[in-house]
């Protein structure tokens, strides 16, 4: 038997699972519901999650990703954020890395706290933790307390996302994830549009009560952050089984019978650990999540500074960094929606990211000058950029079948690439090549994209050619497919 991370009991565990399943063997009777119920409970669940969940990612990477704005902000007056720090461009960029290693180290062990302590606890732990660390970063004068309080929000913020991803598969079936997975991770691109808008407006606000815009800005962003904390302790439903009472939560239990994670299954095993370290597909997963995470990465650190490349001055490249953000909202959006309902996750990944890799191709390879047509690709760039990850995500999660696995394996994925994968987008973007319209950066996000196009085309191949196997061996059976 394999030993437990945590001590678990067997008998209770088989009764939970024939208490909460209906005594799971071929002769147990189906329950049945009709598909409006279906419909009226999925509504309900959305309405209750989902714009929770999108409201704190929406506070999360708001706080993560206003340093980008912070940077330039009043920059003709010498009141940004890396001269009142007296950081080189270099020890600043080591400031946005080291809260990047903070978050992919660890990424994995609050997937396996959420579980243990509860979504709602942990979740609100995390939100009040990386809000007041944010305010925090608005009374820095140095690099060694800028580095050091980036590294603690790292941490602080790590098991944010995939935690959430994680919290979903209790909630949904595989082929209603992806759609989901993008309403949350869509705050992110809302975040980045809202947060161009409101540093132009705290901009306004230098040399109020004796402080630089730049900190007013982290003080204004990390505030409710906190406040909402407890918004999230106590409404943020943790389970179906749990929230849900009378039919809707047989219906729940039902629907999530065989694709779902459930709450009273085993903790993580070493065994588990290990047959998910071991399944070599995985890695295919990991590889292409890595390779969107370096634009997705440098796009949210330095788009401010890119629009600022492209003509756009002070205040008012902070404003112009809003439609690319508003753009890829929608993108994520309608695209999700479509990879989940055609179940075609992988070629909407691989179609996404090209056009994104054509956009940074067309942005290095037009005269500097052209600003306009410039600006359009950085459009399109953002746009495919952004679209291909809620997909990606939704994908993985279909795939792996245990509750305590999927945890592990969106952990890992998110820690590779949401961490380590992000580390390159923090040195691509280097401040002089600025009046040469960033070519390091563009070239190297296209490469990625390329590299994740050719990649998610392979694995739809891979998984393609794996159903066809399962289903000629198994011989009229029933037989559980992989989403493509």
């Amino acid at each position: 038997m394999a030993h437990s991370i945590e001590e678990t009991d067997p008998d209770k565990e088989k009764q939970l699972d024939e208490v909460e399943v209906g005594r799971n063997n071929e002769f147990a009777p189906e329950f049945e519901y009709s598909q409006a119920e279906e419909q009226a409970l999925l509504r309900k669940q959305d309405l209750t999650i989902l714009p929770l969940c999108a409201a704190i990612y929406f506070l999360c990477y708001l706080d993560r990703s206003n340093i980008g704005n912070a940077r330039i902000l009043n920059s003709t007056t010498h009141n940004d954020m890396q001269t009142e720090t007296h950081s080189t461009q270099d020890q600043f960029n080591i400031a946005l890395m080291v809260f990047l290693v903070a978050y992919a180290t660890f990424e994995v062990p609050s997937n396996i706290l959420l579980k243990k302590l509860r979504p709602s606890r942990w979740i609100a732990f995390l939100m009040f933790s990386w809000g007041a660390i944010t305010m925090g970063l608005g009374g820095v004068h140095n690099f060694s307390s800028l580095a050091a309080v980036r590294f603690i929000l790292g941490a602080s913020e790590a098991g944010l996302f995939p935690g959430l991803v994680y919290y979903l598969t209790f909630w949904y079936k595989s082929d209603e994830r992806s759609v989901r997975v993008a309403s949350i991770l869509a705050s992110a691109t809302l975040a980045g549009a809202f947060g161009g808008a409101i540093a132009y407006g705290i901009g306004h606000m230098n040399g109020a009560s004796g402080l630089s815009a730049w900190r007013w800005l982290f003080i204004i962003e990390g505030a409710p952050s906190c406040v909402s904390s407890l918004f999230v302790l106590f409404f943020l439903p943790d389970y179906p089984e749990e929230h849900l009472k009378g039919r809707e939560r047989e219906i729940a239990l039902a629907r999530l019978k065989v694709e779902g994670s459930k709450s009273h299954h085993r903790s993580m095993t070493w065994q588990d650990v290990k047959t998910t370290l071991t399944d070599w597909r995985l890695y295919g997963h990991y590889l292409i999540y890595f390779g969107i995470s370096v634009p997705f990465s440098s796009l949210s650190l330095f788009t401010p500074s890119i629009t600022a490349g492209l003509g756009y001055k002070d205040l008012r490249a902070q404003l112009m960094s809003v439609p690319p953000y508003a753009v890829a909202y929608v993108t994520q959006i309608v695209g999700s929606w479509s990879a989940d309902h055609f179940n075609a996750r992988g070629i909407h990944s691989a179609v996404f990211s090209l056009l994104g890799a054509v956009g940074f191709i067309a942005m290095v390879t037009l005269p500097v000058d052209a600003y306009q047509h410039r600006y359009g690709c950085l459009i399109l760039a953002s746009a495919g950029s952004f679209a291909c990850v809620p997909p990606m995500l939704g994908w993985l999660s279909s795939n792996v079948y245990s509750t305590a696995s999927v945890g592990l394996a969106i952990a890992i994925n998110v820690s590779i690439g949401g961490g380590i994968g992000q580390i390159p987008g923090v040195w691509i973007y280097p401040k002089e090549e600025a009046a040469r319209g960033y070519p390091t950066g563009h070239w190297t996000n296209a490469g990625m994209l390329l590299m994740v196009s050719a990649g998610a085309a392979g694995l739809r191949i891979w998984y393609g050619y794996k159903n066809r196997k399962l289903l000629r061996e198994s011989n009229g059976q029933e037989v559980r497919l992989f989403k493509l």
